[in-house]
């Protein structure tokens, strides 16, 4: 397990991260971010850990970089995770194109993100793939999610990050439940699905039940 007391865990991203942090459910949201910390805490109650969701709903990569050194940097974290890229896809297939970025865009601001990051605050890194909850990898936008996937799992190598594998989370429940038991619009999680999510995360950070 990476987690140690004394460590401040920074969450970075999208709706799906933000969750009503900024509204009815300040300050973690009501998704993965609260369950991990909630599941943390009861398996290592042991661990003092201090946790901040700077998750905001809309954003791209684009968006991150405009926030990123008061929402990112300015915290000085020792465990950064970050999860974006689902609306960098998603715009391409909805009535705001013009806001869709560009998969080599997305690599090239991504990775100079958090190499900012790292140079300022020297944190670890905690890289989650965007998803959609789909089984059907011919959907265009499923085989766009995996190639965005593939860039976030490449950069996890290069920083020696955590790598949380959500699409693959998701893809093992899809096979054997419908993708409406997760998300009514393959984007936006249900409880069960941030469920999912928070599962994957625990699972990739190391975090056990204790004896």
């Amino acid at each position: 397990m990476i987690l140690r007391t004394g460590q401040r865990v920074v969450f970075i991203g999208d709706s799906i991260t933000d969750c009503g942090r900024r509204d009815t459910a300040r300050p973690y949201g009501a998704g993965y971010v609260s369950l991990v910390r909630a599941l943390v805490g009861a398996r290592h109650p042991e661990l003092d850990v201090e946790w901040i969701n700077r998750g905001v709903g809309g954003d791209t990569v684009r968006d991150l970089a405009a926030r990123w050194d008061d929402d990112a940097v300015a915290e000085r974290p020792d465990v950064l995770s970050v999860m974006i890229g689902i609306n960098d896809i998603w715009r391409s297939y909805g009535d705001r194109p013009d806001e869709a970025v560009p998969i080599d865009e997305y690599e090239r601001t991504l990775r100079d993100l958090l190499r900012r990051a790292v140079g300022a605050t020297g944190c670890r890194l905690v890289l989650a793939d965007p998803f959609l909850i789909e089984t059907d990898r011919n959907d265009p936008q499923r085989a766009d999610t995996d190639r965005y996937c593939a860039v976030v799992a490449a950069l996890a190598a290069e920083f020696d990050a955590v790598h949380v594998p959500t699409q693959a989370a998701f893809d093992r429940v899809l096979a054997v439940s419908p993708a409406k038991r997760w998300a009514d619009d393959r984007v936006h999680p249900h409880l069960p699905g941030h469920a999912v999510l928070a599962d994957a995360f625990l699972t990739a950070l190391g975090v056990t039940a204790t004896s």
